[in-house]
């Protein structure tokens, strides 16, 4: 179902079968395969590859020339650059040991999720069966070859992670304590080094009687 409210370019490629959600915008010559489901409120950039099956969420961008593959998540207000790349397959072969092409059966789908309020730099890939958490960011051209924890900023490849950003997209001051200020929005976080995470102040339980 395409809601009323949305916008398709006369130069998309909409399949059957796709599920677009309200005030969400689909640009020229993007390609949107067969049960694909996109949310309210995204912006589908020109020639990006929605793949069949994927599940976007609400408010998500996707930037021009990205390619998003089956078996892809894509929570709530993930943006992912352009040229990024979502892939879905660990042990890519156009043939099997006697020459025959694989077919859809013929392979296994390694999944990805993109986790609430990611983001993804251009140029990036993402590598199947890597997920990415809530809030963390992925470098311009990095190469994720591991599961990218909340909140982390991870450039390079393989990506590593080099520190950590704000929900607001800041990236946090080094320090040598274990709490961390946003300079740009006043959020507070602290550091868990043995879990290798940070988690916002105002998430951590308070112990009785403090």
């Amino acid at each position: 179902m395409i809601h009323s409210s949305a916008r398709i370019h006369d130069t998309a490629d909409v399949e059957a079968d796709v599920d677009v959600g309200p005030e969400t915008a689909i640009w020229h010559r993007a390609q949107i395969r067969t049960g694909a489901r996109i949310g309210g409120q995204c912006v589908i950039g020109g020639g990006v590859f929605v793949d069949a099956g994927v599940r976007i969420g609400d408010r998500v961008k996707i930037q021009n020339g990205a390619l998003v593959y089956h078996g892809v998540t894509v929570e709530d207000g993930v943006f992912i650059g352009p040229g990024a790349i979502l892939t879905n397959d660990r042990n890519p072969r156009a043939t099997g040991p006697g020459g025959e092409l694989i077919l859809a059966g013929d392979w296994t789908v390694s999944s990805i999720r993109l986790r609430r309020g990611s983001s993804i730099g251009a140029g990036a890939v993402v590598v199947a069966g890597n997920d990415v958490g809530e809030y963390a960011m992925v470098g311009a051209g990095a190469v994720v070859t591991r599961t990218v924890e909340d909140h982390a900023l991870v450039v390079g490849n393989p990506a590593r992670r080099v520190g950590w950003v704000c929900s607001c997209g800041t990236r946090l001051p080094a320090s040598a304590d274990l709490e961390l200020d946003c300079p740009q929005c006043g959020r507070g976080y602290t550091c868990v080094p043995a879990e290798e995470r940070i988690v916002e102040r105002s998430a951590i339980p308070q112990r009785a009687g403090s």
